[in-house]
């Protein structure tokens, strides 16, 4: 059987596309014995954490005695190894937990900074690098913010970080690229940075945006000598099940200072009505290390693929990976945005959405995205984003389905074939 029976793709993109899958044969099987590993780790994790039918039975109110918020807690913890963590449907985005963390962790005077250069875009207003001399950004509160700039490489400057945090409160690592094209680090460059910031300031709180990363390796930055790493649940974690949500896990005081950052002093944990979210949330961290594992078949699929045509992937077939996003500079926004137009034509739902770039909050470019997802922005389905700038490259991830990814990487290089863009 033939997938041109139901979508009109050139044969010699097929052709390639074989050729691709062929590069990704070793690939595949080093992605395939993670997720085994993983997924039994999530098991076992369950197990432990005796998780029954009335786990998935939602409150009301003021959710006292939320069984179901208590044991997954312990699901999560137990599976990233950790002495506590915090999931909540009521994080309304990876962002919005990593603002809970930080203002949950820092005070007036304390010093945080970036050990991998600028932070992602979003967070710039939190921190208070851009925006309203009063929008309560960290800097409005007295916080201060320095960065240790990316080598040429992309890879953190090892040697700067001794002197760059002293006297820090928070040591920020960011484990995904966000919109630039450096590498995703992987678990032994994070342990190798934690050692850095212990060795000289062991006081300091070394805190992981784990956005893109969970799973995609056996071990996660908490097992390895951080203090607290923090995520979005429609992304990796929520198996593209969850519909919302966000996680905070570490170590058990720190956890406690973030819920009662999310709530309030006195109450932290203890309140927060789960309504109807548990099951989703539950169900979707189990798939979880599956759902990882086809998004990063996708990613390395897309990257053989569009290298065959001629195009600088990050990272390439064969190189590590520390999350599940692949970047690929495609040189100008007329492919950039036949790129995501393909993408959303091959997504299940909103298929007959041609995207455009626009002005999306909490960015500085306008941005392109294609996101036909179940849920809104769920970056663990099948999506591709881009600001409009240098080096007009997009940034796609996701993949609930390797099938499905496949066919919307396909999509996306018959639109640019179709259009001139690329030849075969």
């Amino acid at each position: 059987m033939e997938i041109q029976e139901f979508f009109p793709l050139d044969d010699r993109l097929l052709e390639a596309a074989e050729q691709a899958e062929e590069r990704c044969r070793d690939d595949f099987a080093k992605i395939e014995e993670n997720a085994a590993y993983n997924g039994a780790k999530v098991l076992a994790a369950f197990q432990k954490s005796r998780v029954s039918e009335p786990c998935f039975y939602g409150t009301t109110g003021y959710g006292y005695g939320d069984q179901g918020r208590e044991v997954l807690d312990q699901v999560v913890a137990n599976t990233f190894g950790t002495e506590d963590a915090l999931v909540r449907h009521n994080f309304v985005s990876g962002t919005h937990a990593l603002s809970v963390a930080l203002f949950g962790i820092l005070r007036t005077g304390d010093k945080m900074v970036s050990l991998t250069g600028r932070p992602y875009d979003t967070l710039e207003g939190v921190i208070g690098l851009t925006g309203d001399e009063k929008s309560g950004s960290l800097k409005n509160f007295g916080v201060q913010y320095e960065e240790v700039p990316l080598l040429a490489d992309g890879t953190p400057d090892y040697d700067a970080v001794p002197e760059a945090v002293r006297g820090a409160k928070v040591a920020y690592i960011q484990r995904s690229r966000g919109y630039s094209l450096r590498p995703a680090l992987t678990t032994p460059q994070i342990e190798r940075l934690a050692k850095l910031v212990r060795n000289t300031n062991p006081e300091a709180v070394i805190m992981v945006d784990n956005c893109y990363g969970e799973f995609v390796e056996t071990r996660e930055p908490v097992q390895v000598g951080c203090d607290l790493m923090i995520g979005s649940m429609i992304k990796n974690v929520g198996g593209g099940i969850a519909r919302t949500g966000g996680y905070i896990a570490g170590k058990k005081e720190l956890v406690q200072q973030c819920a009662e950052r999310l709530t309030c002093i006195g109450m932290g944990k203890e309140v927060g009505c789960t309504l109807d979210m548990n099951r989703e949330l539950y169900l979707g961290f189990f798939h979880a290390p599956d759902t990882t594992a086809s998004a990063l078949k996708t990613a390395d699929f897309a990257a053989a693929l569009f290298g065959q045509l001629g195009f600088s992937c990050y990272p390439k077939v064969g190189e590590e990976r520390g999350d599940i996003v692949e970047a690929i500079q495609l040189g100008d926004e007329v492919r950039l945005t036949a790129f995501c137009q393909g993408i959303q034509q091959g997504s299940p739902v909103d298929a007959f959405v041609v995207p455009e770039a626009w002005d999306m909050p909490g960015y500085t470019s306008k941005v392109i995205m294609a996101a036909g997802a179940f849920t809104m922005g769920a970056s663990i389905e099948l999506s591709a984003d881009a600001p409009i700038r240098e080096p007009f490259a997009v940034w796609m991830q996701g993949g609930i389905t390797y099938t499905s990814g496949k066919i919307g990487i396909l999509l996306a290089a018959q639109k640019l074939l179709e259009q001139g863009l690329i030849s075969l």
